[in-house]
Order: C-alpha cells, then structure tokens, then sequence
C-alpha cells in the first residue's frame, strides 16, 4: 500500500472522513432542492453568494489538488483525488451554471460518497496497524517477564 503522507494516523484519517461525510450531506442536500445555479458568465445579476461560493471552491480545489500531489499510498491518492474532482465539479458549476454542467451536482454526490468509503477503508486500515502495534508490544512484554 505504500506510506501515507498526509493521513498518517487514526486521527488524521477520521478527520478527513469526518469532512467528506459533512460535504456529501451538503452536496446531497443540494442535488435534493436543485436550485437551477446561472453560472457567472451569464449575463445577469450574479449574487454575492455565488461571488463566495465561487471563490470558496476555488480554495478547496486547490487545497485538495496540492494534496493530492503530495500524497505517497495509492489509497491515499484516490482518496483525495476523488475529493478533488468533486470540488473542482462543484466550481464549474458554479461558473458555468446547470445549462452548461448540470452533471457536476451528481458529479459531486457519487465523488463523495466514494470518497467516504475509501476514507473508511483507510480508518479501518490505520486501525488494523493499531492493533497489530498493540498485539506485537503485548507479546514482546509476556517474553520479556519469562
């Protein structure tokens, strides 16, 4: 599997799938009231809201995609590509609006809700080093007492 890079503990692992499952319930929630976005290269009044959800995304995507540069195990990789792709869908959407990209709202749902289980996958991972750490210092103890 390779060395972890960023997500090298529980910890940071549950942090991460404690994110992603945050940001599928938003983007689940927004896939269900599925207000139409316009895009900001339409010419109509474009919201301030739009202005910030534009720009909060391009954060994001560009956080991620560092992240996802940086990081070493493949598991890993997928984990914040996924992430990636689905920020980056949520900031064409927003630019370019639903006539243009309206497949970025599921886009983003099925990127998260992969992304969740392979962030569990990694927990569960992390967890199973824990316990062969634990199971190997307990054994090392018992040969050291006799």
């Amino acid at each position: 599997m390779g060395e972890f890079a960023i997500l090298t503990n529980r910890k940071r692992a549950i942090v991460a799938l404690v994110h992603s499952v945050i940001f599928l319930l938003i983007a689940a929630r927004q896939m269900q009231v599925s207000a139409p976005a316009a895009g900001i290269w339409i010419p109509s009044a474009v919201t301030s809201g739009t202005w910030a959800l534009c720009s909060i995304y391009c954060v994001v995507s560009g956080i991620l995609a560092w992240l996802f540069t940086i990081s070493r195990a493949w598991v890993e990789r997928i984990y914040f590509g996924l992430c990636t792709v689905s920020a980056t869908s949520g900031l064409l959407r927003t630019v370019v609006g639903d006539h243009a990209f309206h497949a970025g709202l599921y886009i983003r749902v099925i990127m998260l809700s992969t992304a969740v289980f392979v962030g569990i996958a990694i927990v569960r991972t992390h967890s199973d080093i824990g316990a062969r750490t634990s199971e190997f210092a307990a054994s090392a103890e018992t040969a050291d007492s006799e």
